[in-house]
Formats: C-alpha cells, structure tokens, sequence
C-alpha cells in the first residue's frame, strides 16, 4: 500500500494534466515547496501564461477514475513501484528549464516499473539500416538471455526492433511514450504495443488520450534515459532524436554505448561522431554492454584476440632459428646459426627442440622445415 496521501496523488494527477512534459519550472515547485503548494501557485494568474486555467480544467478525480476503467494506474513518489532513478532528473535540467523529475507516470502492464532497476534503453535511428537491424537484435538478444529488462521508445526502426527482438528471446521490455498509454502511436506498432500493455509495461508522463509532439519526444527521452542504466546507441544520423536520449544519459551520469557504424553510412554520422568527440564507450555486442551496466566484476569480456597458431606458442629463439630454416634445399646448422645471429649452441638446441614439435626435419645434407599438411 502506497503510503502518498491521497490529496497529494491528486494535486500531482492535476498537475500532470495541465502541464507540458518537461516542465523544469514546476518541477522545481514540487521539489521545493511539494505537490500541494506547487498546485496552489498554479492556481495564481500569471502574465503571459494560461496555466492557472488549465488547472482550473482539470478533475483529478475523475481522471484517476477514467485511467483506472482503461487499466492504467497513476505512479507519484513514494508508491512502492516509483522507479526512484526518476528523482535524479531534478539534478540534470536541461536549457531553458527543461527537464525535471515528472509529477507522475501513467502506466499501463503488470511489469512493476522496478524491475526497470537493472534495464538498458535501447534506441537510435527510424530509419534503420539491415546493419543496425542485425545489432539491435543480436543485442536485445544477448540482454534478454541475462535476464536484463529493454527499454524503448516503441518508435519506428531501431525501437521496434529493440522491443520485438526482446520479445522474441523470451525477455521483458517496455516502452516509454511521447503520448498517453491509451494511445497508439505509430499506428503501424499497434499489435506491438497492445501486447506490451497486456503483457509488460507502457509509461508516460502524458495523461492519457493525450497526443504525440515534438517537445513532448524530447521530454519522453530523458524518462528513458533517467529510468536505465545506460542506453546503447545504435544507429542515429547527426539531427536523430536518439542522440537526445544518449544527451540526457550522459547528464545523468549513466553509460553511453555506441555502436559504431560504416563512415559512408548517413544514419551512423551521429554515432561516430560522439565517439570522436570522446563521448561514449563503442560496444559491439551484448556481452560488452552487460560487463559496461554490471557491477564490477560482472560480466568480464575477455579481450578479443586472433586465432592461436602453432608458432605463436614458440619461444623468441625458436622463433628466430625457424625463419632461417629453408624449404627446400637442406642447411647446415653453421649456415643456419649465422643467417639468424645466434651461437652454434643454441641454434642446436632450437633445432632439437623444433624438431620435437614438428617444425623441422634432419635430412642428409642439414635441416629443413617440414611441409605443411
């Protein structure tokens, strides 16, 4: 049981409803003097500013009542299932106040929002290439064997498939929206969302019935961000609305993973060019993002390395002695030692040794390596 007092849940639902998302201003109002005092200086006509008669629209109760009809239940600080992450968002406003922890979230799905704890958001270009198609779903694929919840923006390319390829590999993801929860947005996601709703989660700041803007996507984005451990960049071109989600990681202090692209690639220009700029950490398979969001010494990678040969094994002088030994014609072990600057001695002792290992072989007329296969 959720221990908010109900007048507090519904000074917070009428804010939600009168507010634009992203809202820096009344946010630091509900930070500074709470939910019932912010509300109250809403109520207050301002020059230049219709929000006191917004307020005045709003009935937090019967939109409660409405929300909960459609199954859709309205999460505040201090319900059990606030993802708290959220609270760091009053620390990272962005220009012009924008930003802020929300008044609440609308959610609709059984998955309690804290099992958002150990997520990743996975998000990047709606135009997606076969290339980040291919690393998108090996991804998701490899964090959902983990056990590690995806979060997305439920948009086209590279969210559809960061959800649908979750989904596939029998793991849990959600969706934060630039629209209410009770709305389909694109229509073409319709069966992908739905199932969301009914089987796992769909959040958004928006009430519901409301409808997707710009703003409203940008503000969408830092809840992604905020609700994560870190988002993974796929694809994004220089002006894509993911590098806004990867913006607002960065501010709040959490993992930017980028997938690096082809240079000739238009919708990669925005991920290569943060990694010049020295931005984010180039992650090139699920492996590595878990090691990236785990605790430490979680999920160690080992570093990758080429195939292992058969010389790779021989000591420096075994080595040396084994580049003078010719293919053909047999040597003489004083020709041999003189071409690879060693003692007799020790090109001897190399020969043996090589010999050992079927390197080399004695013929009459001196050493020569043994053929391949």
């Amino acid at each position: 049981m959720s221990a908010v007092p109900e007048a507090e849940r519904l000074a917070r639902v009428t804010l939600s409803c009168a507010v634009e998302p992203g809202d820096g201003t009344t946010s630091a109002l509900i930070g500074q003097l709470g939910a019932l005092r912010a509300l109250e200086q809403s109520r207050v006509p301002k020059p230049g500013s219709q929000l006191h008669e917004r307020v005045a629209e709003v009935d937090p109760e019967r939109q409660l009542d409405q929300a909960e009809r459609c199954g859709i239940r309205f999460l505040v600080p201090g319900d059990p299932e606030w993802p708290t992450a959220l609270d760091q968002l009053d620390d990272a406003m962005g220009d012009e106040r924008f930003g802020g922890t929300p008044p609440g979230l609308w959610v609709k799905g059984p998955m309690p929002l804290t099992e958002l704890d150990t997520s990743v958001a996975v998000v990047g270009s709606r135009a997606a290439s076969v290339y980040g198609v291919e690393m998108t779903r090996a991804i998701c694929d490899h964090l959902a064997v983990a056990g590690v919840p995806v979060v997305s923006g439920g948009a086209l390319g590279i969210d559809y498939v960061a959800h649908d390829a979750s989904l596939l590999a029998g793991g849990a993801t959600a969706a934060v929206l630039a629209c209410g929860v009770d709305r389909v947005y694109p229509a073409q996601h319709r069966l992908l969302l739905q199932h969301l709703a009914a089987e796992f989660a769909v959040a958004s700041e928006q009430p519901p019935g409301s409808a997707p803007t710009r703003l409203r996507f940008l503000a969408r984005n830092r809840l992604i961000a905020a609700l994560t451990r870190g988002t993974v960049l796929v694809e994004a071109a220089l002006r894509s609305g993911a590098l806004n989600t990867a913006g607002w990681a960065e501010k709040l202090s959490r993992h930017v993973m980028c997938v690096p692209g082809p240079v000739t690639s238009y919708t990669s220009q925005g991920v290569n060019n943060w990694l010049r700029q020295g931005r984010g950490t180039v992650v090139t398979h699920g492996a590595e993002v878990l090691e990236l969001i785990g605790r430490a010494g979680d999920h160690l990678v080992e570093e990758p390395r080429g195939e292992e040969r058969p010389r790779d094994a021989l000591t420096r002088v075994e080595q040396q002695v084994l580049e003078f030994v010719p293919v053909s014609t047999p040597a003489e072990v004083d020709s041999i030692a003189r071409s690879s600057s060693l003692h007799v001695r020790d090109t001897v002792g190399a020969l043996r040794r090589l010999q050992a290992k079927d390197f080399v072989r004695l013929e009459e007329g001196g050493w020569r390596l043994v053929p391949d296969g």
